[in-house]
């Protein structure tokens, strides 16, 4: 498993631990819990690692990054507000 696979593992039970439902593009259902967080969302600025909706309105943003990378916060806080603000592209199949 790379490094990117086991941060999104750690990152999906974290998710699921705090109630929210995790789901992937092909599956999406904004529906399916009150909180959905859906990963590889696609907007302008390119996929958010983590969309996050509230009663199907997004309301947050994570960029997921591996522990050792030792990442830049200033540059992962400008990235993630440049997803929070693109355009979100509509995927194809959404259920309600």
């Amino acid at each position: 498993m790379t490094p990117e696979a086991k941060a999104r593992s750690r990152i999906d039970a974290r998710l699921e631990r705090a109630g929210w439902s995790v789901q992937g593009m092909q599956r999406l259902n904004l529906g399916a819990a009150q909180g959905v967080a859906v990963r590889e969302y696609p907007t302008d600025s390119g996929p958010a690692d983590y969309m996050l909706f509230v009663d199907r309105q997004p309301v947050g943003v994570i960029e997921a990054k591996r522990d050792e990378a030792d990442e830049n916060i200033p540059a992962v806080e400008s990235q993630t507000a440049r997803y929070a603000v693109a355009n979100r592209r509509s995927p194809c199949k959404v259920r309600s």
